[in-house]
């Protein structure tokens, strides 16, 4: 991905025209790249003009897709996509933020209803069936264009693409159905799976996760919540409104979001509280499930250091990802994927001609980041370098109404610093007012001695918009 300059920012940015591309417009500002670890690979394929074999493992993901994206373009490259994905499309269009945004907006709109007393007459029901018909639809549509991407490289000389699964049988050594390769590089973007906690009792009931509630047409009446993250709380607000739930939240903190300071986090306690009629229960625990003689289940937590139990129909379980890597082999090779396993360049600590990007290495799981990685892995492999790229400040957006977005660095990491907070309450915005959308607050971080933007919190009516403006104005993580 080319470095643009902005200011005294380089970092990895999307053109307008193309969100999933990296610009190379100012290709000639990037410094030459550093040799990998002092040393340039291959230079015996180099000097016979023989092409360097790289294999992407992953091809259809955002992450994939880029780093194929990028290989594709370079000279001396033989590049071999494999995906076993069926229908195949990536996980954030199949399982991830654009399902999640479809399903979700149903809700947003009989929020929005619900609370404008301008509106009168009856308050409509969500059609659970046509919100997950043309969930489907739309995905499929996209998944489509994605495979037809994918296809149209393929079509490329010194391009093969291969529907199959992959797994290592030895350092860089793949073996892809019925056949082995020996790329010089390899590239995992594979992704990432839902992550179920280890609670006695689990393995007993039925539990309900994130990639479930998107294809879900029908829910209980009642429900308890374990994981209050970024995907508790864009989907407790869908099966509180959307499916009409009573909802229990088990909240391991004192509030959600840690990444923000105090006052943040207890604003968004209240709100959820309120607006959606939901019983968060702070500094709890889970200790054990057991399934109930009516079918539903009991969820045994510690809860403010007293033992209690929650009865409801379902359990929910978003508590997170881990990273897709189960069926890759790994031990067939000196990868050891522990903390800190994937450096910069997107190269593993334990092989520099392997490389990982998107949610299969663990960092960033964020469509955007999966982009920017993808780009960084297949610029490194194609020019067989370990080019580090300054990275844009991190942006989170939770699709909630209103939207909550946390950029630039942690309050964690800022709360001992000489740090100025600003704050701006939507409610005693004039246009917020105007709109009926002045529900919401925003918390920006500057650092005292300079001026320089260090981070924001916010939960605001379309702050996704505000939140995408104000990141190009956080100065990234030093």
């Amino acid at each position: 991905p080319s470095a643009t300059d902005r200011g005294d920012q380089c970092r990895v940015r999307p053109t307008a025209a193309d969100q999933c591309r990296v610009r190379s417009t100012a290709a000639d500002r990037i410094p030459p790249p550093a040799p990998l670890r002092g040393t340039v690979m291959w230079p015996d394929r180099k000097g016979r003009g023989m092409p360097t074999h790289v294999a992407v493992v992953g091809a259809y993901g955002s992450a994939g897709v880029a780093a194929a994206e990028r290989l594709a373009d370079a000279p001396d490259v033989e590049l071999t996509l494999i995906d076993d994905g069926d229908p195949g499309g990536g996980l954030c269009i199949l399982r991830g933020c654009m399902p999640s945004k479809e399903v979700l907006s149903a809700a947003e709109h009989r929020f929005a209803a619900r609370h404008d007393d301008r509106l009168s007459g009856p308050l409509p029901d969500v059609d659970l069936e046509a919100v997950v018909a043309r969930k489907n639809e739309h995905t499929s549509n996209f998944a489509a264009h994605r495979r037809a991407a994918v296809e149209e490289l393929a079509e490329r000389d010194g391009v093969a693409f291969h529907r199959d699964a992959a797994r290592f049988v030895g350092d860089r050594r793949l073996a892809v159905g019925d056949r082995t390769i020996d790329p010089d590089y390899v590239v995992i973007a594979t992704g990432s799976t839902v992550d179920l906690p280890s609670l006695p009792g689990i393995d007993d009931v039925e539990v309900t996760t994130s990639a479930d509630v998107l294809d879900a047409t029908a829910f209980g009446d009642s429900g308890v919540v374990m994981g209050f993250g970024y995907v508790g709380m864009e989907l407790v607000p869908y099966l509180s409104e959307a499916a009409g739930m009573d909802l229990t939240v088990i909240e391991h903190d004192a509030r959600p979001l840690d990444e923000a300071d105090a006052p943040f986090g207890d604003a968004l306690l209240d709100y959820y509280r309120d607006a959606f009629d939901v019983d968060v229960l702070t500094h709890a625990r889970e200790r054990r499930v057991e399934p109930t003689d009516s079918g539903g289940v009991r969820l045994h937590v510690s809860h403010d250091g007293v033992e209690t139990a929650v009865e409801a129909d379902q359990l929910f379980a978003f508590t997170g990802r881990r990273p897709t890597l189960d069926r890759l082999g790994l031990e067939k090779t000196a990868l050891d994927p522990g903390p800190g396993w994937v450096e910069a360049t997107m190269q593993t600590r334990d092989d520099e001609r392997v490389f990982v990007a998107g949610d299969a290495n663990g960092e960033l799981p964020l469509q955007h980041e999966a982009r920017d990685e993808g780009q960084i892995a297949g610029y490194n492999a194609a020019r067989q370098t370990g080019q580090g790229f300054r990275r844009r400040a991190p942006l989170a957006i939770v699709f909630s109404d209103p939207n909550i977005v946390t950029i630039g660095e942690p309050w964690q990491t800022l709360k001992d610093a000489d740090i100025l907070v600003g704050t701006c309450r939507f409610e005693r915005d004039q246009r917020s007012r105007i709109k009926h959308a002045d529900t919401g607050v925003a918390r920006i971080y500057a650092d005292r001695r300079d001026g320089r933007l260090r981070g924001a919190s916010m939960a605001a009516p379309d702050g996704e918009h505000l939140g995408t403006v104000t990141s190009g104005t956080v100065s990234p993580n030093p």
